[in-house]
């Protein structure tokens, strides 16, 4: 068979694979918006089912020897090239794991999901212990399976962003952290910020509308996706024209949906501006989870609390809310919501704290999966972790460890990526401001084409052609530095706090 009929069979093949995860997908999304409690049983049977048969025809031997025979092939382009090497790396990766084993692995995350959603209704971890101890065992078998240099936490990140290692990690956040507090000293001796008028009554209603017209204001495009309510805000999509974002509402904090919908709305952009053409394969899916939530907080963070992003949109703010806002100008609204303070909630955190929320939680993951410490050990093991690094006690399971929908998921290894991917936003966003000097003045204007198209260029048209650094350093010229945050937090900051 020639070159071109081969390659159409891999397609075609992994076109189909794909099929059948993204209606995986539709269930997953619906059973975290709509799903009627008494369905969560079959459901979780559905969602099973579907992956196991996902990852059968995935790792079939004729897979296996479609792409061997296709890795031979010299006259492939460079796409199709990438598309085979990548996709004959997942093979070889998957077929580590059994059809049975991915499908206990799905039931249980099904039950753990549910067991999480009730814990969260009745404020108590011990309802989420064991459900949560049974997936715990499950992804320490997982990385015996997949294999491991050093560390068994290795095996696990590296689904979220290849390569990425504990060693790596450690390092990093050990930089970051000094940094960090350094800078969070300086900040404690000056006038507090006053963000008192977040917290103000917001109609849910309103909160809604408001939050869908920032989707649209930074391209969003509501005719391929649209957003809903989940008790987690999360980003999903069947394929770059079918993407769902879904928030949350507090009436009585405005910032909660306000920078979920501005978070989960980067997440969205970048799956929207994937490769359609590449729908199935390797080239057509996100980089890594790194790089995505770059975008989330980049959208969120370096544009979203930024002044230039405000004065475009502060009208708005003050026509929808004219009562809550009708005292506060734009000078103290931006302030406010770069307000600087140890908090409880990890995703309402500011961006200098906030990486001790998420370093919290890798330190946790990591001793649970070594097994330095049990599910028990979880809320006493958090609770002290916030008391050292944030100095705030936890009033309750709630706005401790049950906060995060992550572990019911058993999504091992994601949390580092939040603030990985705040550095590649910090550096990101240097680069569009040093290459787009009138950046802040299009943004102050509401003309977004100037940081879309430097996305579209330089990150979501390139699938998962590049690794994580290989991309940071094609479309910065530089591999993955903190000081880009540092430099970023340390100039904002100063000029808000004087």
């Amino acid at each position: 068979m020639n070159t071109a009929k081969l390659y159409s069979s891999y397609k075609t093949k992994m076109q189909k694979i794909a099929d059948v995860k993204y209606a995986s997908a539709v269930l997953q999304w619906d059973q975290e918006t709509y799903l009627p409690p008494k369905g969560n049983d079959f459901r979780g049977q559905q969602i099973a089912t579907l992956s196991e048969i996902a990852h059968q025809q995935f790792t079939d031997k004729k897979m296996g020897d479609l792409l061997e025979k296709l890795s031979s092939r010299e006259d492939l382009t460079a796409a199709e090239k990438r598309n085979i090497a990548l996709s004959n790396e997942d093979y070889k990766r998957n077929v580590k794991l059994s059809a049975a084993f991915v499908r206990q692995l799905s039931e249980t995350v099904n039950q753990s999901y549910h067991a999480w959603a009730k814990a969260r209704k009745e404020n108590s971890f011990d309802n989420f212990e064991q459900p949560l101890n049974k997936l715990i065992q499950l992804k320490r078998q997982e990385a015996d399976m997949l294999g491991y240099e050093h560390h068994p936490y290795n095996a696990l990140m590296n689904d979220y962003d290849k390569g990425l290692t504990v060693s790596t990690v450690d390092s990093l956040f050990n930089e970051l952290k000094a940094r960090l507090l350094n800078l969070l000293d300086f900040l404690k001796n000056k006038i507090s910020v006053d963000h008192s008028f977040l917290a103000q009554e917001f109609n849910k209603d309103e909160q809604w509308k408001f939050g869908l017209e920032l989707l649209k204001r930074i391209g969003f495009d509501f005719e391929a996706g649209r957003q809903d309510i989940s008790l987690h805000p999360f980003t999903t999509n069947f394929s770059s024209k079918d993407v769902r974002v879904t928030t949350r509402i507090d009436e009585h904090d405005f910032g909660n949906m306000t920078w979920s919908c501005l978070h989960e709305g980067g997440h969205a952009l970048y799956e929207q501006g994937l490769p359609a053409d590449q729908y199935g394969l390797p080239l057509g899916e996100y980089c890594s989870l790194s790089i995505h939530e770059s975008q989330s907080r980049l959208w969120e963070n370096c544009i979203g609390r930024g002044l230039p992003f405000w004065q475009h949109n502060f009208k708005l703010l003050t026509n929808s809310f004219p009562n809550q806002f009708k005292n506060i100008n734009i000078e103290k609204f931006h302030k406010g919501i770069n307000r600087v303070s140890p908090s409880l909630i990890r995703t309402e955190a500011d961006e200098l704290t906030y990486h001790f929320h998420v370093m919290i939680r890798y330190e946790i993951e990591k001793m649970l999966i070594e097994g330095s410490i049990q599910t028990k050990d979880i809320p006493a093991c958090w609770n002290e972790q916030y008391q050292k690094y944030l100095g705030i006690k936890v009033p309750d399971d709630n706005r401790g460890c049950l906060q995060d929908i992550h572990w019911s998921h058993g999504s091992f290894g994601y949390f580092a990526t939040y603030s990985l991917g705040s550095l590649y936003a910090a550096q990101l966003y240097s680069t569009i401001e040093n290459q787009h000097p009138t950046l802040s003045e299009d943004l102050a204007n509401g003309k977004i084409n100037t940081i879309q198209g430097w996305l579209q260029k330089e990150i979501y048209c390139n699938g998962r052609y590049y690794s994580s650094e290989e991309l940071c350093k094609k479309a910065t010229g530089d591999t993955l530095q903190s000081s880009y945050f540092i430099d970023y937090a340390t100039k904002k900051f100063a000029e808000i706090y004087g």
